[in-house]
């Protein structure tokens, strides 16, 4: 991980396969009251919401220890009670310990840390990122603007791809724990070959 900051509470949603990462925002549509409350006490408060998965798809599910705090963006108040909001990506976080709260939805401390944002790839992994990812969207069907990747900085294009690519829930976690945009790259790389070959058809639990 990055530079720690201090420790903090925070209000978290756990929820399997959705990976939010710096930099990047992920649309989420809340119905469950536990949740709905999650986001009207966010926004009294300081308009953040923490993003982590459970180790496993069942109520009160251990988690994972590394997640991301996301701030409340665009909110949608629905007249039955439910959100629409976009959380914006700010920062990663380690979970030190799950607090014992009154509230509907869960509470943890946490340690977040600083992002290195100036962080970036060197000429050839650039490249050959770019053309590995070409090979998969090929494989995959899926139609690129590649002008527009073309222009994205490095941390944009990592840690957007990380996000929205079809691997499992483990895989994105993996992602999520890379300790530098370097090694998250070069995972990238990996399960793209990985995927490439066996169509998503297996789970990668192994790379870590």
């Amino acid at each position: 991980m990055n530079r720690k900051t201090m420790s903090k509470r925070l209000s978290i949603f756990p929820l399997t396969g959705a990976v939010l990462f710096p930099g990047m925002q992920l649309p989420l549509h809340l119905f469950e009251p536990r949740y709905r409350a999650l986001v009207s006490d966010a926004l009294i408060r300081d308009r953040q919401i923490a993003m982590i998965q459970p180790q496993r798809p069942e109520e009160g599910a251990p988690l994972y220890s590394v997640g991301c705090v996301g701030r409340i963006g665009e909110v949608q108040a629905m007249e039955d009670g439910r959100y629409n909001v976009i959380l914006e990506g700010v920062a990663r976080f380690r979970m030190l310990r799950e607090l014992d709260v009154t509230t509907a939805f869960r509470q943890i401390e946490a340690d977040i840390y600083d992002e290195d944002e100036d962080e970036t790839l060197t000429h050839a992994q650039r490249g050959g990122f770019e053309r590995e990812a070409r090979r998969f969207a090929d494989a995959q069907g899926y139609s690129v603007d590649w002008d527009s990747v073309e222009r994205l900085d490095d941390r944009s294009l990592i840690n957007g791809v990380s996000q929205i690519a079809p691997f499992d829930p483990a895989s994105k976690q993996a992602l999520l724990e890379a300790e530098t945009l370097t090694d998250r790259c070069e995972l990238l790389v990996q399960l793209m070959q990985f995927f490439g070959r066996t169509d998503g058809s297996e789970e990668i639990t192994t790379l870590q």
